[in-house]
């Protein structure tokens, strides 16, 4: 199975290097048939130059230009569109995930879940340097979501997930433009009936560059798409769910 990995990046020119080399070297040191696609996301500074570099540097590695408008969100369909794996992961490019849980949610993968989740806040999970604010609105972000969808994930807004193809196909429409797109593909991903596993993983706070994250601009978007997918689980009688979308596909086969 072949992984791909999208990385959105957004004026990220002194950290886009160290953490391409770093995901490459950890895949390519398990094994792990890869690519790596960047989604330059109109940045302003050099990345796009780095980008460069890295794709002559590195076979496995490509990038897009992502026109405006711009937005996580938007990055991340771009790159979802144009993944070529198997499956796909998707990892900031600030260098705050650890490639060796990348490599731990490829092997989980393989033991046949549709998705891998990542968790923080579950044994073995950490965060190094979280600004104290930022903490609290997580973690009441999170528990609200837990609490609404009757989960036992406990990390939803977290970025880092895998997911395999026919999950990105099953969860199309996405309407997220920013960062609300890490809590549509996997609520959307559960409510449709697609498996999941969760693994501990560590996040590190950025050490150069700007975060893009703007808690008061994002907090009714979050609302939004999470209120949107609530209706969606307890109205849609189903109709978006994998197993009607199965059987719509076997009754097409068998009328042709």
């Amino acid at each position: 199975m072949k992984l791909s990995v999208v990385m959105p990046a957004h004026n990220e020119q002194d950290c886009l290097g160290n953490t391409v080399q770093s995901v490459v070297e950890a895949l390519r040191s398990a094994n792990i048939p890869h690519s790596v696609l960047i989604v330059d996301d109109n940045s302003t500074d050099d990345t796009l130059l780095v980008c460069q570099q890295l794709a002559i540097a590195y076979a496995e590695v490509r990038y897009v230009y992502n026109s405006p408008p711009n937005g996580f969100g938007f990055a991340i369909r771009r790159g979802l569109a144009e993944f070529d794996g198997d499956a796909v992961a998707i990892v900031m490019a600030d260098a705050s995930d650890d490639p060796k849980d990348l490599v731990a949610g490829y092997y989980k993968l393989l033991e046949g879940y549709d998705c891998v989740f990542g968790s923080r806040f579950i044994k073995g999970g950490k965060v190094v340097d979280y600004p104290i604010h930022k903490l609290y609105i997580n973690r009441l972000a999170n528990w609200f979501i837990k609490v609404l969808f009757r989960l036992h994930y406990n990390d939803t807004t977290n970025a880092f997930k895998l997911y395999r193809r026919e999950v990105i196909e099953g969860v199309q429409p996405i309407l997220s433009h920013h960062f609300n797109l890490t809590v549509e593909l996997p609520l959307k991903a559960i409510v449709r009936g697609f498996s999941y596993a969760i693994i501990p993983n560590c996040w590190y706070n950025r050490k150069t560059g700007i975060s893009k994250l703007k808690i008061k601009e994002m907090g009714s978007r979050y609302l939004f798409i999470v209120l949107y997918i609530w209706l969606e689980k307890y109205l849609s009688r189903g109709d978006y769910h994998r197993s009607k979308s199965r059987a719509a596909v076997s009754e097409l086969k068998l009328n042709a």
